[in-house]
């Protein structure tokens, strides 16, 4: 049955009835169509040690009723050595097509002791994708959560990682957007778990760049906060939390993973992710959570409580959690003159032109 609306924190389902698969994914539109693409966590299921079953892709006209394209990027379950093992924690693709090759290029990120990216190329959108460079490492880091942008007026690309669980660090990419070139920008530097930033997402409006991100602390949701740049070779400075009224203080229970725009219109929808709807966070819950963690780095300043350390422990992991219940979190972003805001909605349609 075709649906006409988007229904956040809800069961998304496929034009064939299965649930959705694309989760820490993005949305690329060419010729009309948009493609959702990101992490299989179908198995993922916290007792096996699958962490990505591939990436899959769904084609839409609507943003509403998604059809199953199959695997952007498929597992290597032969070579247990392989980046694109099922083991191994692929997270967060991302896919810009680079001018002067003409190729699609997507970088992934291994996640835990690799962190490190992956970067493969395709001479079309849905593959099939060949490797570029196994295990990538700016400037000798370690990666963490990323997006990428391409300037609209001068084709040049952009990666915004967090590197070593500190700074977030801006690099232009490589004129073939295989690699890095340079650092161009350093932000959020000098904090510690869990304020350091993750979950990254980049965009622009009306000329300045904006910058959304999560903190650190697993798939236990927290507070996202904007920063704005005027360029995307300076530094970002915050704007404080997007999102309004939010008594969870948990980013309506989810973690943004990007943000796009609406072909043809001035909306922007910022995509996320609700990993474990089984452990809902409330504003009791948000503070426990960053007061415990945040008491590992600060324990004179952070105080903790024996079962408020216990609880910390029985959450979800990052091992065991099962994310094959994830949902997914759309909403459109608002303006209030320069801050981009964050509203929750049950349902609503996206503006399409």
């Amino acid at each position: 049955m075709r649906q006409e609306s988007i229904f956040p924190g809800q069961p998304w389902l496929d034009t064939s009835g299965n649930a959705i698969q694309a989760h820490g994914g993005a949305v690329y539109y060419e010729d009309g169509v948009y493609y959702w693409y990101g992490e299989n966590k179908e198995h993922t299921d916290g007792a096996s040690d699958v962490w990505t079953w591939g990436i899959k892709v769904y084609s839409s006209r609507d943003l509403c009723n998604w059809q199953d394209e199959g695997y952007l990027v498929e597992p290597d379950v032969d070579d247990p050595a392989s980046p694109l093992h099922p083991s191994k924690r692929v997270d967060r693709p991302h896919i810009l097509r680079c001018p002067q090759t003409g190729r699609y290029v997507l970088w992934l990120k291994l996640s835990g002791k690799d962190a490190c990216f992956v970067v493969l190329s395709s001479e079309r959108l849905l593959g099939p994708y060949q490797m570029e460079n196994p295990c990538l490492r700016p400037e000798g880091g370690e990666a963490g959560d990323f997006d990428m942008v391409q300037d609209s007026a001068s084709g040049k690309a952009y990666l915004y990682v967090s590197i070593n669980h500190s700074d977030v660090v801006g690099y232009a990419l490589t004129a073939d957007y295989l690699n890095v070139q340079e650092e161009v920008s350093r932000q959020y530097g000098g904090l510690h778990s869990p304020f350091t930033r993750e979950g990254i997402a980049v965009f622009e409006h009306t000329g300045k760049m904006y910058m959304l991100t999560s903190g650190m602390s697993g798939y236990i949701p927290n507070r996202s906060d904007s920063a704005v740049s005027g360029s995307w070779e300076e530094p970002f400075v915050s704007l404080g939390n997007p999102h309004v009224n939010d008594d969870s203080r948990a980013s309506f229970n989810s973690q943004i993973s990007k943000v796009f725009r609406v072909e043809g219109t001035d909306q922007l929808i910022a995509m996320a992710d609700r990993w474990v709807p089984d452990y809902p966070v409330d504003a009791h819950r948000a503070d426990l959570f960053e007061r415990a963690i945040a008491a590992h780095f600060e324990p004179e300043k952070y105080h903790v409580l024996p079962e408020e350390k216990r609880e910390l422990m029985n959450s979800p992991m990052l091992q065991s959690a099962n994310t094959s219940k994830a949902l997914y979190v759309w909403l459109p972003i608002r303006w209030e003159r320069d801050m981009p805001k964050i509203d929750w909605l049950d349902c609503w349609r996206p503006q399409l032109p």
